[in-house]
């Protein structure tokens, strides 16, 4: 069977060779170069701790960034704007989110999200119409998808477009939250139910802030990001043109993955630019404070947190610049499990990094007069933008369990031939045309072939095992997904580092960075490779019960 998915492909013996051929780094010329030259520059006139006391971005400033051309950075030049490439774009936020994410994050959400399914998906006159002055920051976008009672459940969203009696409109009423740039928004991505009775069949349609019904709460008290506005937003009876819905009717809900995928890559290289930061200022710091007589540098746990920080941080750019390889060919591929991986990966080590800096700091590190407390307060909301850490680390196993499901059930009838399926695709060979001309490279391949073909076996063992419940097994399904984390990373990091062997560069500090991650996956293999309960997941289930039992126990009453 072939999948439409690289990653499922590659769990059931067939891996593309094609992504590693056309693999290309976060790319820097003079344009993405002149664009962080300039976002320093606004950083340096208008200082993070100055923007955190106001609690929001100045007019001035908004107007600075708009001149140069901050908000146009993916837009098409023919509708005004600078028209990088992924790969660029990824670069320059690698730099944004490091200096100042509070601030990066009012460009990066209008363009990832805010503006993307218009670039993807719209017509003609909706781009000329919208994306010019959003090019020009004249109208900042926003993604409204997350309701008050709907998170990563968005297929069950309560808000409804319900078309008007002439035709022309459809009549938005509904409640989104947790809206990113909602207070500096003129215009929104909003999504919507169009049949109540059809779960899913939804509608995208580009609505404007000043519109009659469009209400915009007050600024939400954030731990982090305090200069960004994040708010509710109402429709009440909110009257969208016919010609603003994106896409079909029943579109919706695609449209809104695949725009995730987007904003999931620039979380993805948010982190990396964090993690390269973190490391910059940790070897700083680890080698001018000095304990018992010598440098904290030469001490080996302070060590083993600059190497985490440099192989995580490579990782995580190899696999987002991967993944943008797939989407630069095609911008709506089916990306969803690897841009997953990303933003998992990415997130998950880039806050462990951002602890250990400020660790390194020592005292010093906890003083707001340093950078390292505001990294942790605005970062930490990275593990929750576009589903949260817990959702993708099962999203992937249940991605490929459910693809697996619909296929078997189309291609086969009744159990048993349903269960001879699953046993031929356990033993079947593999093609895997995956071979370099250096021994730990292929080494690592030889282990991301293995890790492949272990995946396949927990899956369909699981899919045979456990049956419908599946779904329910989410200790299951976590170590399904953190062996194809290590699988992915790994891959990713031979793309990276074969590709810069064959530009001409030096590769032996890459080689050592993939074989101290090789050895990195192949624990996490040996510790995520069972199929059925280990004994503390048998113990967490009686542990729960006994909490949710006594929940109305007075715990100080001694």
């Amino acid at each position: 069977m072939d999948y439409e998915n690289f990653l499922t492909n590659i769990y059931f013996g067939r891996l593309d060779p094609e992504p590693f051929d056309r693999f290309s780094d976060f790319e820097a010329n003079e344009t993405t170069r002149g664009i962080i030259r300039k976002f320093l520059e606004a950083n340096s006139e208008y200082p993070a701790s100055l923007l955190e006391e106001q609690g929001m971005v100045p007019a001035d400033l908004m107007e600075k960034l708009g001149r140069n051309d901050f908000f146009g950075l993916t837009i098409p030049r023919e509708y005004g704007g600078v028209g990088l490439s992924l790969n660029q774009y990824l670069h320059v936020v690698e730099t944004l989110a490091s200096q100042n994410m509070s601030l990066g994050i009012l460009a990066l959400a209008h363009l990832s999200i805010g503006i993307k399914g218009i670039v993807l998906f719209g017509t003609e006159e909706q781009k000329h119409k919208y994306l010019a002055p959003a090019a020009t920051g004249d109208m900042i976008f926003s993604y409204a998808l997350t309701e008050p009672q709907t998170g990563s459940d968005a297929q069950n969203i309560e808000t409804v477009a319900t078309e008007s009696e002439d035709g022309r409109h459809f009549i938005l009423n509904g409640t989104k939250t947790y809206i990113t740039n909602a207070n500096y928004a003129g215009g929104l991505t909003v999504f919507a139910q169009m049949d109540p009775a059809r779960p899913g069949y939804m509608g995208a349609f580009i609505v404007e802030t000043v519109w009659d019904g469009v209400k915009i709460g007050k600024d939400m008290p954030k731990m982090g990001l305090k200069a960004s506005s994040t708010a509710t937003i109402r429709f009440k009876d909110v009257k969208v043109p016919r010609e603003n819905l994106l896409g079909r009717p029943g579109d919706g809900f695609k449209i809104a993955m695949v725009i995730l995928n987007y904003g999931r890559m620039a979380l993805g290289a948010a982190s990396s630019g964090m993690m390269k930061q973190s490391l910059l200022d940790m070897n700083d710091r680890a080698a001018s404070r000095t304990q018992f007589g010598v440098p904290i540098n030469q001490f080996e746990l302070i060590q083993e947190k600059m190497v985490k920080a440099k192989v995580h941080g490579y990782v995580a750019s190899a696999m987002t610049a991967f993944t943008a390889g797939m989407l630069e060919t095609n911008p709506t591929a089916l990306v969803a499990m690897e841009s997953s991986h990303c933003k998992l990966f990415g997130t998950t080590r880039a806050w462990d990094v951002i602890y250990d800096t400020l660790q390194v700091a020592g005292g010093s590190g906890y003083l707001t007069t340093q950078p390292y407390e505001k990294r942790m307060r605005d970062f930490r909301v990275t593990t929750i933008f576009e589903g949260t850490t817990e959702i993708h680390s099962i999203y992937p196993a249940m991605f490929v369990l459910r693809t697996l499901s619909k296929r078997i059930q189309a291609q086969t009838s009744g159990r048993l031939s349903q269960f001879i399926t699953l046993v031929k695709e356990m033993f079947k060979r593999s093609s895997w045309p995956l071979v370099f001309n250096d021994k730990r490279m292929n080494r690592a391949a030889r282990f991301a072939r293995s890790s492949a073909r272990r995946i396949r076996l927990m899956i369909l063992a699981g899919f045979l095992t456990y049956g419908r419940s599946i779904t329910q097994k989410q200790f299951f399904l976590r170590r399904i997904t953190t062996l194809s984390l290590y699988l992915y990373g790994v891959i990713a990091v031979l793309a990276k580092v074969e590709a810069a062997r064959k530009s001409g560069h030096a590769i032996a500090a890459d080689l050592d960075i993939l074989a101290y991650f090789l050895e990195e996956a192949r624990q996490a293999q040996k510790l995520n490779r069972r199929l059925f309960s280990t004994p503390q997941e048998k113990l967490h289930h009686k542990i729960t019960s006994e909490i949710v039992s006594r929940k109305d126990v007075d715990w100080f009453d001694a």
